[in-house]
Parts: structure tokens; C-alpha cells; sequence
């Protein structure tokens, strides 16, 4: 029997005797779990039988983890609480937050000045979207990353309900301590599996990190340069446009209906001007953006500020499908140069609960709308759909609950 197999062989019968007074009670189903399905497949996979016996032997799940179901999958799924507070857009964009942000974040530009000059050269992205998204991932690499990202995607893949994707990443990460560029003791992450100052996946750091230090090791846990070339090249990969922001603040006139919203409503940004709609700072569109498409963002509806997206928006909801993240991302990109709030008011709307979306969104789909899923959560779907009931209901529309 090879030594791996051996040793997680003894722990599942020391497990299974009740020997040790410290087992859980799925430890022995944890390392047959490990014996007979990570092995094999991690194997497979190209993972030597060192790192494997190094890795992985001895290993017990962190059942403290959140959004866990039961061995193998077995268990009721964690209910959706829909009763609780459905948080407006507004509420995730206090100016505190970003002025604890801002200077930092200029700070980090000054002292890698050099650097990023060079990877915006490489990539094409500017640096003030690099230093956003770093900021909001981890804060700049101040956040603690507290989990051993080995054994959270292990338990998940034993116990969560993804246990298909959680197995590739377990497999993915097992790859990358072969490749030599990190310790197991240093490979840190987020309670979801996400790693190190850029909170990659471990699929994704296989893909698009990087060593743009040039000491022969991508570390997003410890350096900076690394992390900051490693998110460029994440978004470069996704379809970054060089030369294009990711979308302006404007004025909508009540002539050009909410109910437009959306990327696949796109139009050329000079066709938005000639309907009315002008940037919120009273500044004009750069000339090299008119020709280009772009469309209406609307995350809190009329009762919030308006923007034009452009397609690079939709790029950074890659790093994060949620349209409040890549407006987060964005707007602080915008803050490190003038550190200005939004000029439109997020406005007082009604509380609601995700219950009460819930049952709306089922109506909405009732009468033919595409709301994008009964989730709870207001997508831009949901949004236009809400917005076509109020005109068919002879209203003017507002894209929002309420």
C-alpha cells in the first residue's frame, strides 16, 4: 500500500475505533472521502504522491464552516432567509469607506509608480482599477486571510453543496503547492476558498497569476507587485478594452425610460447624448468615447444616481458578479484622482424584505416578464421588468420596488 493511502488508512481505523479522544464525528468518513475520491483524481491530475502524503494526510474538516450541508451532500441545503432586509444599493456607498480607501490607495500609486507603469503597458489596464479592486478585495493586503484554503476546500468538497467545483479547486490548489511557489502554512484564504491579497480561486490563480517581481514564485500573499500585475492580468484575460473607462455618472432625462436598462440595450453613447442625457459633472464624453457603445445602469433605479456602462463595467463583474461591486470598483478608481461623491442622491425608498421581492418577481413572471430568477435580488432584469408593469400600469416608470 502506498504511504498516503497507509496513513489515512490508520486515521479512518483509529477514527472508526473511537481511539482518539479528539475525533469529530465525520472524521473517518472525511479521510475515506480523501482516500477514495481526492486521491484518485488528483492523481490523475498530474499531483504527485509526495505532495498528496505531505498534504493531506492527518487532515479533519472544519465543520465550522459556513453553508455547509452534510457528508457527501447529504442534508438539507441552508435555507435562503427571504424574510430578511433587502439592503438598497445606497447603503454600500458611504463616503467614509472610500475615504479610508482613497489615501492608501494614492499612497501604494506613488511608491509603485515604476511598476505599474509597466504593467499598464502589458495589460492595458489602468492602475487606478488594479489599486480598486485590490482595495476592496483585501484592503490593500491589510485584511486578514485567516483559513488553511487546503482544508476549507476539502470540507466543502466533502460537505458543501458545490462539491464538484470545490473538488476541482481542492485539485487546483494541490497543484499549486507542487509548483513550489508557496508554503502550505503560508497559502492562506478566505472562508469560501478564496486566496491571498487578490482573493483568487485557486482555478484562477493557475490561470492569471503572476510573477512580475521577477523572484520565480507568484505570490498574491505576500507581494504587492505580484498582486497588482496578477489582477491585471485577470481582467486583460476577461476582455479589458484599453483605452475605455469603465462607464460616467449621468443626468437621465425623464424622456429616456429606465426600462432601457441593461447591456444588451446598448447603443452608441453620441445616440444617448442627442436623446438628452449629459455627464452629471457637466463635463462632456470624451470624443473617443462617443462612437462607442455603451448603456444605462440603473442600481437603485430613479431613486438613485444614473450611469452609462460601457463594457468594460461587465468586465469587472467578472471579478464579482454584482453590480454594486463593479460600481464600488469603479468609483473609487474615479475618487483616486477627484475623492468626489456621486453627484445624484441615493434617495430614501421603502424597506422591503427579500421575501417581498421574492413574491413580486414571481408576480412580474406570472405576466410575462423576464426578471432573471425569483431570487430575492434586484438584477437589472428585475429592475426593467418592475419599470414595464408601472408604464402598463399607466405610471411613470421607476425601475424599483415601492
Amino acid at each position: 500500500m502506498h504511504p498516503f493511502l497507509f496513513v489515512l488508512s490508520m486515521a479512518v481505523s483509529l477514527l472508526a475505533g473511537g481511539q482518539t479522544a479528539q475525533a469529530g464525528p465525520h472524521d473517518a468518513e472525511f479521510a475515506r472521502f480523501l482516500q477514495n475520491e481526492i486521491v484518485p483524481a488528483a492523481r490523475a491530475a498530474g499531483v504527485s504522491q509526495a505532495v498528496l502524503t505531505k498534504e493531506l494526510a492527518g487532515m479533519t474538516p472544519d465543520t465550522d464552516l459556513p453553508g455547509l450541508v452534510g457528508p457527501y451532500g447529504k442534508g438539507n441545503p441552508p435555507k435562503v432567509n427571504f424574510q430578511a432586509e433587502f439592503r438598497a444599493p445606497g447603503r454600500y456607498f458611504s463616503d467614509s469607506q472610500f475615504n479610508a480607501l482613497v489615501g492608501p490607495g494614492r499612497s501604494l500609486m506613488n511608491k509603485h509608480k515604476a511598476t505599474l507603469d509597466r504593467i499598464e503597458q502589458r495589460y492595458g489596464v489602468p492602475r487606478r482599477i488594479i489599486l480598486a479592486i485590490w482595495a476592496r478585495e483585501s484592503a490593500y493586503g491589510r485584511a486578514k486571510i485567516p483559513h488553511d484554503v487546503i482544508r476549507v476546500l476539502a470540507t466543502r468538497a466533502f460537505m458543501g453543496q458545490r462539491r464538484d467545483f470545490f473538488k476541482g479547486e481542492l485539485i487546483a490548489a494541490l497543484k499549486i503547492l507542487q509548483s513550489g511557489d508557496v508554503t502550505h502554512a503560508n497559502m492562506r484564504s478566505s472562508w469560501g476558498g478564496a486566496m491571498g491579497q487578490p482573493q483568487f480561486m485557486p482555478s484562477s490563480y493557475l490561470k492569471y497569476a503572476v510573477d512580475f517581481d521577477g523572484d520565480g514564485r507568484r505570490d498574491i500573499w505576500n507581494s504587492e507587485i505580484d498582486t497588482m500585475a496578477s489582477i491585471a492580468n485577470y481582467l486583460a484575460q476577461h476582455g479589458w478594452t484599453k483605452g475605455r473607462d469603465w462607464g460616467y455618472e449621468v443626468r437621465l432625462p425623464d424622456t429616456v425610460s429606465c426600462t432601457r436598462e441593461g447591456p444588451d440595450n446598448r447603443q452608441r453613447i453620441s445616440d444617448f447624448v442627442r436623446e438628452g442625457v449629459t455627464r452629471a459633472n457637466g463635463r462632456p464624453f470624451p470624443d473617443h468615447e462617443l462612437g462607442q457603445q455603451g448603456n444605462i445602469l440603473l442600481p437603485a433605479g430613479r431613486y438613485g444616481p444614473a450611469f452609462i456602462a460601457t463594457e468594460n463595467f461587465y468586465v469587472l463583474k467578472e471579478y464579482n458578479e454584482s453590480d454594486v461591486y463593479a460600481l464600488f470598483v469603479g468609483h473609487l478608481a474615479d475618487r483616486y484622482g477627484n475623492n468626489a461623491s456621486f453627484v445624484g442622491d441615493w434617495k430614501p425608498t421603502k424597506e422591503t424584505t427579500r421575501g417581498a421581492v421574492r413574491t413580486l418577481q414571481e408576480r412580474l413572471i406570472s405576466e410575462g416578464h423576464d426578471v432573471g430568477g425569483a431570487d430575492g435580488l434586484i438584477g437589472f432584469k428585475t429592475r426593467r421588468s418592475i419599470g414595464k408593469d408601472q408604464e402598463a400600469k399607466g405610471f411613470f416608470a421607476t425601475c424599483w420596488v415601492g
